[in-house]
């Protein structure tokens, strides 16, 4: 067994980091690159150090600099999950806040460095801010399974994600119900062979699909958007009736609205509604469609000075957002700056004075004609 359990833990710890490099070497994947290498140098950490034989393990600053990447890899699985499955994931205050406390934790309950509070016993609350983790991974990415737009992702956010989570909870209850110090070979190798199991999964789903589809953001079509129609060419009913839906009767304002709901109201079925604002428009989740239209409604109402007196809040409501937080978020998410500041910088260049006769007359026009 014990020849059996150093292949199976080379094995993992090679295919995980090579999916790594393979990632860091493709052209157009760097974001999911910067979000996977640390998690497959977590998960090749935690396959050095899972196993009963004392002899196989690394020596020294090696088994050292293994062991951290270990104690982190809950950390970077959590990221990982909600970068991959969501294009306008950002590394925000409660990624950072829960990493804050990890680390100095996990760091203290390994002996390192060799203080009075290495006696303590920290791992409980490790494994506390694991589940925590898990339950807000997993409700998070079901919640967004919906709208999401990229079908082999969806297809496979389900599949990774339970393969993952399932292996990360099941050592987390191990802990739990046995005791921090229980790791028979049994299960750690049956630990091992499911790491080395998902990572091969990985591999081949890699090599079968175009990696574009799941990791890359194409770029968007100009059309179906609000500051303009569909262009001459495109004389296709279906983005007629989108076009429609968005411009003219501006469902997106409905802030319940769904990607069933949606392709109610275009009379199509789901499956070919999710593949024309997927493949055609270019947008992966169909929530981040949505808020690109209620974010250029919003924008027209902050830049237009007979609406100068509204508050945001009412704005942000109109437009279809369900809270003005989301609204705030989202807002500066695209622009860059949040919604107050906009109207300010709008606001000001509507009201500066010509410069020239020309420009004077030309503004004037502009206005009489409601611009």
């Amino acid at each position: 067994m014990l020849a059996v359990d150093v292949v199976v833990r080379v094995a993992g710890a090679s295919v995980w980091l090579l999916l790594a490099a393979c990632l860091l070497r493709a052209p157009g994947h760097a974001r999911a690159a910067h979000w996977f290498l640390p998690l497959a140098f977590g998960l090749a950490g935690f396959l050095a150090g899972n196993t009963p034989h004392a002899q196989t393990l690394l020596p020294g600053v090696a088994g050292t600099v293994a062991g951290v990447f270990s104690g982190s890899a809950a950390v970077f699985l959590w990221w990982f999950c909600l970068a991959l499955f969501d294009d306008g994931f950002r590394f925000r205050l409660p990624q950072a806040a829960l990493a804050t406390v990890w680390w100095p934790v996990m760091l203290l309950d390994r002996g390192l460095p060799p203080t009075r509070f290495a006696s303590w016993d920290l791992s409980w609350l490790l494994v506390a801010l694991a589940l925590g983790m898990c339950a807000h991974l997993i409700v998070r990415l079901l919640r967004d399974r919906e709208g999401d737009l990229v079908e082999a992702r969806r297809r496979g956010r389900l599949r990774l994600v339970a393969a993952l989570v399932a292996l990360l909870l099941t050592d987390l209850l191990a802990d739990i119900v046995m005791g921090l110090a229980w790791k028979p070979q049994a299960f750690a190798l049956t630990q091992n062979l499911a790491l080395l199991g998902i990572a091969l999964y990985l591999a081949w789903g890699w090599l079968r699909i175009d990696p574009d589809a799941v990791t890359h953001q194409p770029a968007r079509r100009s059309a179906a958007m609000p500051a303009g129609g569909i262009a001459p060419a495109d004389d296709d009913p279906l983005l007629q009736r989108l076009d429609h839906l968005m411009i003219q009767a501006r469902v997106y304002r409905d802030p319940g609205l769904t990607v069933a709901a949606f392709a109610a109201q275009m009379g199509a079925p789901e499956p070919e509604v999710r593949r024309l604002v997927n493949q055609r428009l270019g947008w992966r989740h169909f929530r981040s469609f949505i808020n690109h239209h209620r974010i250029e409604d919003a924008k027209t109402r902050l830049a237009d000075p007979a609406c100068a007196q509204d508050k945001i809040l009412a704005i942000a409501l109109e437009s279809g957002f369900a809270s003005l937080p989301s609204f705030n978020r989202s807002f500066r998410d695209a622009e860059g700056i949040a919604p107050g500041e906009y109207r300010r910088r709008a606001l000001a260049v509507d009201r500066a004075p010509p410069t020239s006769g020309t420009a004077s007359q030309s503004a004037s026009e502009h206005r009489s004609i409601g611009f």
